[in-house]
């Protein structure tokens, strides 16, 4: 099989790397067998242009008129490969850390996986290997789990092969480095299948050049995650939530994460406590907001966590926040005291905010420690402990 049988061109977004981009060119020749190469040249300053002409016809150039970007670059490679009619392209940089001769090994995997988005995974662990980009990687694998829900050892891979039919429906909105998140966050989204594939990475010093600023491109990249966790917190995660109930059966689903043989009795507590005490604590609006992506990061007992959360339930609503300025004035006292739940209004609210908020936050602590201890002793006493 080669790339002309699964219909995949190469792009190449490049930016001032003279010293490598001749034998990243040369090797991914051997492998093209006809299919197009497109080199895009983001604005360079040094003699790429004079390297690229070297090539003639073999490959395919676009020139961006300035620097605009890596991500800028790759979408200009995804348009013309779309124009030009293929149903995949590859991705590699020009750096000279990638092996072109890895490329059967995407051939191959996007063969037996038709549609897959495949990504390069290196060994961020090897000698060599830089340690912003070894925390890097681990920062950004983090929050692709948070905003997908699919885990992968390595998100900011250049060696890529992108199915294009999803993409023509993708709008992508960054032009640097974040793109690459961008656009693999947006294709789970649409329920692509990514799949990792093992390469090898060199990294020498002495020649590779990388346009990475760790402060202005880490930054772009916050900001973009912000944005993604915003989307996946109000609309994504509560989708993905609905579909695996609606699959699974609301009732077998309760039922089997409830019960979970395999977890142990304090697991099962911790969830119930840390549910009365989300369920408590003085952030009306955000507790589940909160408190359930909390719950699925530290393994928790999703349904014994829900559970617990809703004791605060509109009837209980008006206790809690008595309770809650009430046990505040054991330790800080402002303005007028309520001595009844009938007193209780916005304006009481507004001068005994400091009482209520330090109450709220210290009865939630009390009664998750209280919910836990109780919890943990009745599953001792009616259930074997499973480790």
């Amino acid at each position: 099989m080669s790339l002309k049988d699964i219909h995949c061109c190469v792009l190449i977004p490049t930016y001032n790397n003279q010293k490598t981009l001749r034998r990243v060119i040369e090797g991914v020749l051997q492998y093209t067998d006809g299919v197009d190469v497109i080199v895009i040249n983001d604005g360079a300053t040094d003699d790429t242009v004079k390297v690229l002409s070297g090539f003639g016809e073999q490959i395919r150039v676009l020139h961006n008129d300035i620097n605009s970007g890596k991500g800028y670059s790759l979408r200009r490679g995804f348009m013309e490969a779309i124009r030009l009619g293929y149903e995949n392209a590859i991705s590699i940089d020009s750096d000279g850390q990638h092996l072109p001769d890895d490329i059967p090994l995407f051939v191959a995997a996007a063969t037996a996986n038709p549609g897959a988005l495949l990504m390069g995974s290196r060994n961020m662990e090897q000698e060599g290997v830089p340690g912003k980009s070894s925390f890097g990687n681990k920062f950004s694998n983090f929050w692709f789990w948070f905003e997908t829900g699919l885990t992968l050892p390595d998100t900011q891979t250049g060696f890529r092969l992108y199915p294009l039919e999803p993409l023509k429906r993708t709008r992508l909105f960054t032009s640097k480095f974040e793109t690459e998140i961008e656009v693999i966050v947006k294709l789970a989204w649409k329920d692509v299948r990514i799949i990792p594939i093992n390469i090898r990475v060199i990294y020498d010093k002495n020649e590779r050049v990388t346009h990475f600023r760790p402060f202005r491109d880490f930054t772009r990249i916050s900001i973009l995650n912000t944005w993604l966790v915003t989307l996946t917190l109000l609309w994504y995660l509560p989708k993905r939530l609905f579909l695996y109930i609606k699959k699974k059966g609301l009732w077998r689903l309760i039922k089997e994460e409830a019960l979970k043989p395999e977890e142990s009795n304090i697991s099962k507590a911790a969830s119930i406590g840390f549910g009365f005490f989300m369920g408590i604590v003085p952030i009306w609006g955000f507790q589940l907001l909160i408190g359930i992506p909390l719950s699925i990061y530290f393994r928790m007992n999703k349904v014994l966590f829900l559970t617990a959360a809703n004791i605060s339930i509109p009837p209980m609503i008006p206790l809690i926040i008595f309770g809650s300025y009430q046990f505040g004035g054991i330790f800080y006292q402002n303005g007028a005291q309520l001595k009844t739940i009938d007193d209780i209004s916005l304006e009481s609210i507004h001068v005994n905010f400091v009482q209520y908020f330090l109450g709220g936050t210290l009865l939630a602590v009390s009664v998750g420690l209280v919910g836990f201890a109780v919890s943990l002793l009745l599953l001792k006493v009616f259930r074997s402990n499973k480790a």
